[in-house]
């Protein structure tokens, strides 16, 4: 007998009527599907656990509904069941009893679906199993039951698991059509299918449908189409890719690095490049973008010089000398993002508590710095310690031309009780309280949306060596607050001698490239502060660059 038949060809076979159940919503009744004359044929019908349990299968009557009887149901025994083959991924079983479902004319709800077609995408799935994940979708159809997102995710990763990035891009498409907004799980799988196959135009269509669809992409997807377009040498495209990677990444691992390196290594890279190019216009396009870029394409022509530097505490590349710059924030932002910042703050915090705390800001700020009084407190300490918190205090005062008091921010149960209970410690906290330079958060709440939100409304600095990567400010975003966080984090290290401010660089660790044509691409750093970052310095033999003099060629 012939293998199964193929994703692709079993697609086309049964996607009409597909899209048509998607798109209408046929969902029947549960009157229809769990009438009496189906249930006359549930009593005979019995399931199997992985653990060789048995669970009798009962009626009820609609007069009479106990919660045992609710949870002997044919319906939630199958559930259960099937739960606990995703949970032992036992997927030959989960398939019997989806057969012997059928065969007693049970219809499944969609979760019951979803765990069957995650089964055939496990990776103890063999062939077979994993073809019938496609007539198991189209039973969903022919059901009424209405995909989510889930459902086309699995189905799109077993797909590229298969080999067919087409189908891939085909249930993205088809997800898309049905009003489900597909996100970057949906497309990662047939993006890497692409671009393993070395199918670069497919790879750039998928790539602008996730444009379109405003998904952003991350590192691993840009770095694959750069790797696809490099390895094809289509210099054009890897310019392109690069700008990408400043706006979505603003940094890049070592991977991605070297990847970097290896293009401009490589003989294509030094093909690309204008011998000539309109200054006026470069410049614009660095004004136009706000610094830091021009895009307006390679420039200057043959091989490129590739290495590793370090910025010095002005931004000046050791290895080549060119100066990086600081790239401003645009205050409009700032406002923007300050106002939701606040409502998110509040859908968090208990809203009363966080409004006062507004209040009480709106009364005794701004001020000129705001400190992560745990963070600092406890910072190279195995007990918090005010004596340190104290230090930070003074010297940021003494950093401030207005000589004001930063805002230290506490949680309450840090300034009550244990060390807070030392009578210098009493008097420090008093002396904060009566200049307005310390607020207590309230119990149950999360100091880090008081101290975080008082900094941008202040826009001011914030000190804490907080990397600030949890769930909590994964929520604000990757497009405005690595910039905020860039320009505005102090962070500490503590010696024998005392504690050390590491202020922000004066210049922005984004990639950046230059009115001459040369680039420069930070490395991720590595959470000790003392190592230096490293970049990845690009530029042509000067000789082959023409120089620039008052916006002319010379």
């Amino acid at each position: 007998m012939p293998p199964a038949i193929s994703l692709c060809s079993s697609l086309i076979r049964w996607h009409p009527s597909l899209l048509l159940a998607v798109t209408h919503g046929a969902r029947r009744s549960n009157h229809h599907i769990y009438g009496p004359s189906l249930r006359h044929n549930f009593k005979h019908l019995s399931f199997t656990s992985p653990s060789t349990n048995s669970f009798p299968l009962c009626t009820t009557s609609a007069d009479k509904r106990s919660k045992k009887a609710r949870r002997e149901t044919p319906e939630n025994l199958l559930r259960h069941q099937l739960d606990l083959c995703s949970k032992h991924g036992d997927v030959s079983e989960a398939l019997r009893l989806y057969d012997s479902a059928r065969a007693g004319s049970i219809l499944l709800s969609l979760h019951q679906y979803n765990v069957l077609l995650y089964l055939c995408s496990h990776p103890s799935a063999s062939p077979s199993d994993a073809d019938r994940a496609l007539d198991i979708f189209r039973q969903m159809s022919i059901d009424g039951i209405t995909p989510n997102e889930a459902t086309f995710t699995t189905l799109i990763r077993l797909a590229a698991a298969r080999g067919d990035p087409d189908l891939a891009f085909q249930f993205i498409k088809t997800m898309s059509a049905a009003g489900i907004t597909p996100r970057l799980r949906s497309y990662g799988p047939a993006l890497f299918g692409f671009c393993k196959k070395g199918d670069v135009e497919k790879a750039h269509k998928l790539e602008f449908h996730m444009v379109e669809a405003e998904v952003a992409a991350e590192e691993l997807e840009l770095a694959a189409l750069f790797r696809l377009n490099s390895e094809l040498g289509r210099g054009e495209d890897v310019y392109r890719l690069l700008h990408r990677m400043r706006a979505e990444l603003r940094n890049v691992s070592e991977t991605t690095a070297e990847l970097i390196e290896g293009w401009f290594h490589a003989e294509p890279a030094a093909r690309f490049g204008f011998q000539e190019w309109d200054v006026d216009k470069v410049n614009e396009g660095v004004v136009k973008g706000g610094g830091g870029w021009h895009g307006q394409g390679w420039l200057g022509k043959g091989p490129w010089s590739v290495g590793r530097s370090e910025m010095d505490k002005e931004g000046v590349c050791r290895r080549c000398g060119d100066r990086m710059i600081c790239i401003d924030i645009d205050p409009v932002e700032t406002e923007v993002f300050a106002r939701s910042l606040a409502q998110l703050a509040s859908k968090k915090e208990v809203k009363a508590d966080f409004a006062g705390f507004q209040a009480w800001l709106d009364r005794y700020g701004p001020f000129d710095a705001v400190i992560d009084g745990a963070n600092v407190g406890l910072n190279n300490q195995h007990k918090f310690s005010f004596s340190q918190l104290n230090y930070i205090v003074n010297g940021l005062r003494q950093m401030s031309s207005s000589e004001k008091l930063p805002l230290v921010v506490l949680h309450c149960s840090r300034v009550r009780g244990g060390p807070a209970d030392n009578p210098n410690n009493k008097r420090l906290l008093e002396s904060w309280r009566r200049a307005g330079a310390l607020y207590a958060t309230p119990p149950g709440s999360n100091d880090d949306w008081y101290w975080l939100y008082a900094a941008v409304n202040c826009k001011c600095l914030v000190v804490t060596n907080d990397e600030m990567r949890d769930h909590l400010f994964a929520l604000l975003g990757k497009s405005f607050f690595p910039r905020w966080k860039e320009k505005h984090q102090v962070r500490l290290t503590v010696s024998r001698n005392g504690p050390t401010f590491h202020l922000p660089p004066p210049y922005s660790i984004v990639i950046q490239e230059s009115e001459r044509g040369s680039w420069h691409i930070p490395i991720v750093a590595v959470d000790d502060i003392e190592i230096p970052r490293q970049w990845v310095c690009v530029n042509r033999d000067k000789m082959a660059v023409p120089s620039l003099s008052h916006g002319r060629l010379v």
